[in-house]
């Protein structure tokens, strides 16, 4: 994998201290993590973060395959957050990081003595960030929330389905990972500017907020129709117009389809081209976008008709030869499955102390190698070397905290 991969220094030098947990959180601090921060994961020295444990283990590992994709390239120290002594190192570490962030239930960061304006006396130039899953002054602040309450209340669920079914949550997390990532980039945001003005950032982002962030499309259905954006299936939010949509590919499997996008004229006459329909290029009733909606059923069958003939990456490629948009439906082990993604680095072979794994690394190629990835953290794996270059703590000094349970 050396040779596909490279480890990132764009971010040599900043220290990330991590409280967060299962994945808007981590999603952001892994982020940071695979551009080349020190991010040092807090954790509970008992269970560890609750994604650790969460969800189910493969045989032998120590931690959930859920965990290991989303705490790629950290550190992690166990600390006792109950303890005065273990408040006491949080803050300690507080002084010496660049980078703070929580995403813990509301109110409790501030409940526990971790609180903005405690970090801040501590440490001016501090980026502040905090993941919660309502905006302050929101009437549902102090409500707790995962990614599908959020993908609810953002709108994304309201312009997923079929447009006579009831609404469908996305499948990716996009409140979780799409939130994360909108705070990875203002926390670069916020280094960038410290370096001119000295000063540091309190950041705060909700999941419901980003959420309006992934649907603009819907809203700008909105602007031009005074009306909400519907479901149109596998349309989009603003505009469905026909040939846009999932068609079936030999030989009929669950996800053997194909979806094709040909609204503009040129892509359209493509289409008919290759699917031998040259005969209906100028017909009147499939010419503009407005006729081709009014004549929609025989269109998909039309095409479908052809694309039947084929299995999914057959169409893909034949399509996408002639200059048409078109993507195969292809499934999570499909995707794993094709060779090409490991080749270029995408997909990366992780060497753990339980046993390599295979996961999916940071999509931005930097010279035209992604970062490289570094398995997730035993928990605890890094008391020892962070306290004593953080801290300037002996080993001595990491042992009577061990002893006492404080980590």
């Amino acid at each position: 994998m050396e040779h596909v991969a490279a480890p990132l220094n764009c971010l040599a030098g900043v220290r990330v201290l991590d409280l967060t947990q299962f994945e808007a959180g981590p999603s952001c601090t892994e982020a940071l993590a695979w551009l080349g921060a020190e991010v040092v994961k807090v954790e509970n020295p008992k269970s560890g973060e609750p994604g650790r444990n969460a969800f189910a283990k493969g045989p032998g590992r120590p931690d959930s395959f859920y965990f290991f994709e989303f705490d790629a390239n950290k550190k992690s120290v166990t600390i006792d957050l109950k303890s005065e002594r273990g408040l006491s190192l949080v803050k300690e570490m507080a002084k010496k990081a660049d980078v703070m962030i929580e995403n813990m239930a509301p109110g409790t960061i501030e409940r526990i003595g971790l609180g903005y304006d405690v970090i801040r006396a501590l440490n001016p130039g501090i980026i502040y960030a905090q993941v919660k899953g309502f905006g302050e002054g929101s009437p549902y602040e102090k409500n707790l929330a995962f990614d599908m309450i959020a993908q609810a209340c953002g709108g994304t669920m309201s312009i997923t389905g079929e447009p006579d079914r009831p609404p469908v949550k996305p499948g990716p997390s996009l409140a979780d990972t799409g939130t994360g990532m909108l705070m990875a980039i203002s926390i670069l945001g916020a280094l960038y500017e410290r370096q001119a003005s000295g000063r540091g950032r309190r950041l705060e982002v909700a999941m419901q907020d980003a959420m309006l962030h992934y649907i603009r499309i819907g809203f700008q259905h909105q602007a031009v129709t005074g009306k909400a954006a519907n479901r149109n299936g596998a349309g989009t939010a603003a505009d469905s117009a026909p040939p846009c949509g999932i068609f079936p590919c030999a030989p009929g499997g669950s996800n053997d389809y194909v979806y094709i996008f040909a609204r503009q004229a040129e892509h359209w006459h493509r289409l008919l081209k290759t699917i031998g329909r040259e005969d209906l290029i100028g017909d009147s009733r499939f010419e503009t976008v407005e006729a081709r909606r009014e004549h929609r059923a025989q269109l998909d069958s039309m095409i479908a008709e052809w694309t039947r003939r084929y299995d999914k990456y057959e169409a893909m490629r034949t399509l996408g030869a002639a200059g048409i948009p078109v993507g195969a439906v292809l499934d999570t082990m499909e995707l794993m499955n094709e060779p090409s993604f490991e080749r270029r680095g995408i997909l990366q072979v992780v060497q753990h102390p339980s046993g390599p794994y295979k996961m999916t690394a940071w999509p931005v190629r930097f010279d035209g190698l992604p970062p490289k990835i570094a398995p997730a953290p035993l928990l605890g794996q890094h008391n020892g070397e962070v306290f004593s270059e953080w801290l300037g703590m002996s080993a001595t000094d990491v042992e009577v905290l061990c002893r006492e349970g404080i980590v």
